[in-house]
């Protein structure tokens, strides 16, 4: 992720596998690889490149019930000599389908209840079995809604679009951008090897308060309150996958093992914070939704000490 990439070029050289070159990635300091993983022959030059591998490539929309692009990945690294010794994947939270308001933490099972969530649980499974054979120590992290200032459903909330009466609501997850990077930054240097981690913060709000409370930060009128039935002729069969599914993260693990402190434990903190960056003028993206929106990217190699070499795969928004 590029939010992670200050962190990251303090510790270690990064490349980026990207489809065209970005300016801005240069100027960062990140060596970019041209290549695409819907493309396997464009991947010859990542084999043997690192030994860090940060994966956050969303699966292709035409896979039905599986991922190609990370198995096209995996197929790529085990070509070399040598392979990664750790390999972080940014996951979704949506591979544990509806669990009807439960608190879920990382040991229950995964139930996938869309085509977006199967095929993160395929990428799941290739990645464990490239850990279970002793080729590299895989963590996941299961994102939930990834928001940040750049990054509020506020279009949404500009269109009136409804939401459901509080005791038909579901409940929704989120992680503020700054903070799953740090969840990634300390996954490439401490994760357990085939190890799953919620990453999500501490906040217990259900989805029509969530954007009740981004009305009310930006001074938008609320959204209008509907029963599931009104809702399922109004909302589109996207937004309504995700309020057909409510549970509430447990983030004790990722806390207690990687050591995460959120710098914004709820999504009111967060909203404060996008509120008084934007100076209360709202020109922000939409996004919401439990997936990691971008395409793939990755690095290599510590700058300093050792010869030991060190790579990170990040995502290109």
């Amino acid at each position: 992720m590029r939010r992670a990439l200050p962190r990251l070029l303090l510790r270690y050289r990064v490349y980026a596998l990207v489809r065209r070159f970005d300016p801005a990635l240069r100027d960062a300091g990140v060596t970019q690889i041209i290549g695409d993983l819907d493309q396997p022959a464009s991947l010859k030059r990542i084999a043997g490149l690192a030994d860090l591998v940060l994966h956050s490539a969303p699966p292709a929309e035409a896979d039905v019930a599986r991922d190609t692009r990370t198995r096209r990945l995996l197929a790529r690294l085990q070509t070399a000599k040598s392979v990664p010794r750790r390999l972080v994947y940014i996951s979704t939270s949506g591979v544990y389908g509806d669990c009807a308001a439960a608190e879920v933490d990382e040991s229950r099972p995964v139930k996938p209840e869309s085509a977006r969530a199967a095929r993160r649980v395929a990428a799941e499974t290739s990645l464990r079995q490239f850990g279970q054979h002793g080729r590299a120590k895989v963590s996941i992290l299961r994102a939930p809604g990834i928001y940040a200032a750049d990054r509020l459903p506020l279009e949404r909330v500009r269109r009136g679009d409804p939401v459901l009466h509080a005791e038909q609501d579901s409940y929704s997850n989120h992680i503020h951008a700054d903070d799953l990077a740090s969840a990634c930054v300390l996954a490439l240097a401490h994760g357990r090897p085939n190890r799953t981690y919620n990453a999500s913060d501490d906040s217990v709000v259900k989805m029509g308060d969530w954007f009740t409370q981004l009305a009310a930060a930006f001074e938008l009128p609320p959204p209008p309150r509907v029963n599931r039935s009104e809702a399922e002729q109004r909302l589109s069969p996207a937004l309504l996958s995700f309020l057909r599914e409510s549970r509430r993260l447990k983030n004790q693990r990722i806390k207690r093992e990687l050591g995460l402190q959120l710098q914004y434990p709820t999504v009111s903190d967060g909203i404060a914070a996008a509120k008084q960056a934007a100076g209360n003028t709202a020109t922000v993206a939409v996004s919401h939704n439990e997936n990691a929106v971008s395409a793939p990217t990755k690095a290599k190699k510590p700058r300093l000490k050792k010869k030991r070499r060190t790579e990170t795969q990040l995502p290109l928004f």
